[in-house]
């Protein structure tokens, strides 16, 4: 099954606007199998879909609610309060906790157990940890292992945070050389790569404690995230695209 989000408020006619929700289709063909409608302006969030208990959900991320619908059927399994305006970073999950943020006009970051998400869970202990600054505008957050990396707005500021417990371990820490950032961080190999639009990439230390292990310059702009395969990672920008052994 594909899972599609589609259409604005912002477009009065065409086939986005009669299309506005979220659709669930066959991937080989395109057909509709459900279709739900969702009271939303806008948002540019690519939706999270997950496997947890034996059931597919597709999280999708935006500013007047947080939604999970069932992927086989399109119900709805929970909703909570919304993100900021133009909600754009992908949510991330690992073993069973979801977490979405978003950056602009506003700071908003939330941590969801699955396990405990069920309706209307914006009062509900399925909440396991919410912040309120210093979140990211169009970066995705970076889940590694136990620790959530992310940056302030589109700023060369990480931050790392214990993901189950909303720890602080530092941040938001300067990057020297990468100012501004669209790209999110990428984790591989016990270390962090944030990809500027300069054409520097920061190497961090994986860790509760900040490392700058190194500044990398490329004659590139970078807006697309890097892509770390085997021992190799890829970077696309705006002139070339690279890769780094």
């Amino acid at each position: 099954i594909a899972f599609v989000p589609a259409g604005s408020r912002d477009q009065p006619s065409g086939l986005l606007a009669r299309m506005l929700g979220l659709l669930g289709c066959v991937a080989s063909t395109g057909r509709e199998l459900w279709r739900q409608k969702r009271d939303e302006k806008t948002s540019w969030a690519t939706p999270l879909v997950v496997e947890h208990a034996g059931r597919t959900q597709v999280v999708a991320s935006a500013t007047n609610k947080v939604r999970s619908y069932d992927g086989a059927t399109g119900d709805l399994v929970w909703e909570t309060t919304g993100m900021t305006q133009n909600a754009i970073p992908t949510p991330v999950h690992s073993d069973g906790l979801v977490i979405l943020a978003s950056g602009f006009r506003g700071n908003a970051l939330l941590a969801v157990k699955l396990a405990e998400a069920k309706g209307d869970i914006s009062a509900s202990p399925a909440v396991a940890w919410r912040l309120d600054r210093d979140t990211p505008y169009v970066p995705s957050p970076l889940l590694y292992g136990e620790e959530l990396y992310f940056l302030k707005g589109n700023n060369g500021l990480l931050s790392c945070f214990n993901a189950r417990t909303g720890e602080r371990h530092y941040g938001p820490e300067r990057i020297e050389g990468v100012p501004n950032v669209y790209a999110s961080p990428v984790g591989a190999d016990g270390r962090i790569y944030v990809a500027g639009r300069e054409g520097k990439t920061a190497v961090v230390e994986r860790g509760p404690v900040f490392k700058l292990l190194a500044t990398n310059t490329l004659d590139d702009a970078f807006d697309a995230s890097p892509v770390a395969v085997d021992s190799e990672l890829y970077l696309r920008g705006a002139k070339y695209l690279s890769r780094i052994s």
